[in-house]
C-alpha cells in the first residue's frame, strides 16, 4: 500500500462530512428547541397566571348544592354583597387533598364567606372526600359538567377566588399552601376586606 492510498484510507472524503453536518444540524436544532421548553416548564409559578376576570363581575351563574350539605347552592347573585372565597375542588383532585387543612382555618373567619365549587365530580366521591377532611365551606355548588367554571376562567382545581362585591378581585392557582397563604394569597384576603 502505498503512501497516498494510506492518507485516502485514514481520511474520509469532505463530502462525507458535509452529510453528517446536514443531519447534525437539525437535530441539534430540536434538542435546543426541546430543552428551552423543559427549561420554561420549572420556572412558570401556577399562582401568577393572569385572569381577564380580574376586577370584572363574576359571571352568570347558578350552581345546585351538594346533596346532604347545608345551603341551597352558589349563584352570582350570592355573591353580590361581602366578601367571598369561592375553592374550585374535587374528590379526585391530589392537591384538593393536601390544601384542604387551609381550608379548614379559613372556614373558621367570619369576615367573610367560603364557598366551595366541586367540579366535575361524582356527588357520592364528594361527600365522602369531605366526610373524612371535614367540610370548610358555608355551601357547595355543584358543577357537575364544567361549564360554570370554563365561565370563571378556571385552569384546572384546585384555584381560588377572591370577590367582593360582586367583583372578581383575586385568583390564585394551585393549592393552597403555608408559603402562599403568607406571601400571596392573605395580603389579598386582607385587601379585599379592608
Amino acid at each position: 500500500m502505498s503512501e497516498t492510498d494510506a492518507k485516502t484510507e485514514a481520511q474520509p472524503p469532505a463530502r462525507w462530512s458535509r452529510k453528517r453536518l446536514v443531519l447534525f444540524v437539525p437535530l441539534a436544532f430540536f434538542l435546543g428547541l426541546a430543552l428551552l421548553f423543559l427549561s420554561q416548564l420549572g420556572v412558570r409559578d401556577p399562582s401568577k397566571l393572569p385572569s381577564v376576570l380580574i376586577d370584572k363581575p363574576v359571571p352568570d351563574f347558578a350552581l345546585p348544592q351538594l346533596d346532604g350539605y347545608p345551603g341551597d347552592g352558589l349563584s352570582d347573585e350570592k355573591l353580590a354583597k361581602g366578601v367571598h372565597l369561592i375553592n374550585v375542588w374535587a374528590s379526585w383532585c391530589g392537591p384538593c387533598r393536601q390544601e384542604h387543612p387551609f381550608l379548614m382555618t379559613l372556614g373558621e373567619d367570619k369576615r367573610f364567606t367560603l364557598a366551595g365549587l366541586n367540579y366535575k365530580d361524582e356527588a357520592q366521591n364528594a361527600r365522602r372526600f369531605l366526610g373524612a377532611l371535614g367540610n370548610p365551606y358555608a355551601t357547595i355548588g355543584v358543577d357537575a359538567k364544567g361549564r360554570t367554571a370554563i365561565d370563571w376562567g378556571v385552569y384546572g382545581v384546585p384555584e381560588t377566588f377572591i370577590v367582593r362585591d360582586g367583583v372578581i378581585v383575586y385568583k390564585f392557582v394551585g393549592p393552597l399552601s403555608a408559603e402562599a397563604m403568607a406571601e400571596n394569597f392573605s395580603p389579598a384576603l386582607e385587601k379585599a376586606l379592608q
